[in-house]
């Protein structure tokens, strides 16, 4: 509480020098403008219940190619859709649009933590305070939950990048590998382990794709790359998700080309490693490609090849930005629900797991509570959904009564909470 007392005390003098000539608005409010540099909004219903919701959106790609445009919308939930009915619940709303599009992790950090202190100054004190992230969001939530503990009151992550960016990324660096043993990949991309910085998918990555996912041959080869990099998860498949294929490859590979060149110019070098990997496949996983037409000789043969090339390593000053931004310790200090789709192609629901082993060697294990739906895609979550998870992390941190799978009904799509996702393949 005295941190907390600091921290508001502090930038309200900060933004008293910045914005003297404000006065606080009366309710209802719908701000928005610049701070520091970053688009933010805020909106706060005259009913106000004196919960905060601030929101952390997910990776937006950067304008750093002709023709593209930056999208600089400071948004204040998942979908413009969920706005009214929230406010209507009460809950004032918070977002920001952070500094830079990209890998802006360290941005977003500061900047829902400036918008938060600014709320404070330009609204009034908030009862609670509660981050709701999701994808690259949650990056910025967890880490956030651990720095600024004593400013927020809470979190809701969703399709959680639980396992952090190093062994996240990492697995972006597995999959480029699989695929240029596989496929090819041109020079000018650069390699496996170091992509060109300024390499652009829609122009040079995406259309070598379409014509290799065009031939149907090459299905059986797209297997075994999505089933060695984990991808929706081991043991939930060896079969691919209704309609999973061809999408998950070009979300995926998109991560593991131009935005990681993005991350790498920010980083200033390159930033995955591989040099502990062991790459394999169940019994089960082996028995599905040969049945697909892959003759168990040649699986063996691509996985030997694999494990002969775990040389790619990273200078220390490019893995530290990206441990920085964001690796986790578990030490967090208030209540944090994590909400994720069974079938995720991008970030799997086996980052779930890793999560919670490292809240747990941290004994914070009381201040966690995970739920799953049975959604297929990454942050497919319905409206319901959404709204009951809100309301289970707004009753969680008011009461300090954690939630129960009461809170979660199979009827709205939620898995029976004896579900447990499985390992990544690479913990």
């Amino acid at each position: 509480m005295l941190k907390k007392i600091f921290y508001v005390a502090f930038f309200v003098l900060v933004f008293s020098i910045q914005f003297a000539e404000a006065a606080r608005p009366l309710k209802p409010i719908n701000l928005a403008g610049d701070l520091f540099g970053a688009p933010y909004r805020i909106r706060v219903p005259e009913n106000w219940n004196g919960t905060l919701l601030v929101y952390a959106h997910g990776y937006r790609d950067r304008a750093d190619h002709p023709g593209e445009v930056d999208n600089r919308a400071a948004d204040l939930a998942p979908s413009a859709a969920l706005e009214p009915v929230l406010l209507a619940q009460g809950y004032a709303l918070a977002g920001s649009a952070y500094r830079n599009n990209g890998w802006a992790v360290e941005e977003g950090i500061d900047d829902l933590r400036n918008l938060t202190l600014f709320f404070y100054f330009r609204v009034g004190s908030p009862q609670n305070t509660i981050l709701w992230g999701f994808s690259m969001g949650t990056v910025i939530s967890f880490a956030s939950m651990e720095r600024y503990g004593s400013l927020y009151d809470g979190a809701l992550c969703g399709c959680a990048v639980g396992a952090g960016s190093p062994q996240s990324w990492d697995s972006a660096g597995d999959l480029a590998l699989a695929y240029a043993q596989l496929f090819g990949m041109p020079a000018t991309w650069g390699t496996p382990g170091n992509v060109r910085n300024d390499l652009d998918f829609e122009t040079e990555v995406q259309p070598k794709l379409v014509s290799e996912v065009s031939n149907s041959a090459n299905y059986p080869k797209f297997e075994f790359i999505r089933l060695v990099i984990g991808t929706p998860g081991r043991g939930i498949t060896p079969p691919a998700p209704p309609n999973f294929y061809p999408g998950w490859v070009f979300t995926d590979m998109f991560f593991a080309t131009e935005a990681r060149a993005e991350l790498e110019r920010r980083a200033r070098g390159p930033i995955v490693q591989n040099l502990n990997r062991n790459y394999n496949l169940t019994a089960e996983e082996k028995a599905y490609l040969v049945a697909l037409g892959v003759p168990a000789a040649v699986v063996d043969g691509w996985l030997a090849t694999l494990n002969g090339q775990r040389n790619i390593f990273a200078p220390y000053y490019s893995r530290f930005y990206l441990k920085r931004n964001a690796e986790y310790t578990g030490r967090i200090e208030n209540p944090v629900l994590t909400l994720h789709t069974l079938y995720d192609p991008l970030v799997t629901v086996s980052q779930e797991r890793e999560y919670l082993e490292t809240v747990a060697a941290a004994n914070r294990t009381n201040f966690l509570y995970q739920t799953y739906t049975n959604g297929n895609g990454h942050c497919n979550f319905t409206g319901e959904q959404l709204v009951a998870s809100v309301t289970a992390i707004n009753n969680w941190v008011r009461t300090r009564t954690k939630p129960t799978a009461a809170n979660f009904p199979t009827a709205l799509g939620f898995l029976p909470d004896s579900f447990v996702p499985p390992p990544m393949n690479q913990p």
